[in-house]
């Protein structure tokens, strides 16, 4: 088992293109992209219309190497000050097994 930081990021859709480049720019190897989500935040005043706000949104999921979370933490905050959306990033552990997917 491999200690390892899982940063999740919430943001429009139009933004996915630039946030991707961030995240392989500072070493990040892949990641999973969700589409079409939608929900509420506890940051923001303004009431929001779910049915039409979802399908402009992504959920972006990746793990990095705990050395390599400074650079990409900064590299994702300069995009979302920019264009707007949500990073979470906390401790992960990485299972690894003798089998791949594909």
């Amino acid at each position: 088992m491999l200690p390892v930081k899982r940063i999740e990021i919430i943001a429009n859709y139009v933004e996915l293109g630039k946030i991707l480049e961030g995240l392989e720019k500072t070493g990040v190897e892949g990641c999973t992209v969700i589409r079409d989500v939608a929900g509420a935040s506890t940051r923001s005043n303004s009431k929001h219309n779910l049915a039409m706000t979802m399908l402009d949104n992504v959920y972006i999921i990746a793990f990095c190497q705990p050395e390599k979370i400074t650079a990409t933490a900064e590299a994702i905050r300069g995009i979302l000050n920019k264009y707007g959306g949500s990073c979470f990033i906390s401790d992960a552990i990485e299972l690894r097994t003798t089998r791949c997917v594909g």
